[in-house]
């Protein structure tokens, strides 16, 4: 699999990192459950209605980088389980190490 396109420059000049993430709603718990083919599959207690979803992916992605909820956006794939995210303020090599998705 092809690494997503990197992300253009924000105009703050902080760093920023994009991740590919399959989601899957309806979970038991909120967790990042493993990679899979360079993709981060994620577990979501929240179903998939009103954004309700990718608000809480956001969330959980801020959080386990030590980041307020509002660093986490969804550039594509908002009404797919597969998205693209962007984490402002890390880098993308530190999101793979902490996500395990380094190559």
């Amino acid at each position: 699999m092809t690494p997503p396109p990197a992300a253009p420059e924000s105009g703050s000049g902080s760093p920023q990192a994009t991740i590919t993430v399959r989601v899957q709603p309806r979970a038991r718990k909120d967790e990042i459950a493993a990679v899979r083919d360079g993709v981060l599959i994620v577990r979501l207690t929240t179903p998939p209605i009103d954004g309700r979803a990718n608000a809480a992916l956001c969330k959980l992605l801020a959080a386990r980088f030590g980041l307020r909820s509002s660093a986490a956006s969804i550039v594509r794939g908002q009404h797919s389980r597969e998205k693209l995210v962007r984490i402002e303020g890390v880098s993308q090599q530190r999101a793979e190490a902490l996500l395990g998705l380094g190559g």
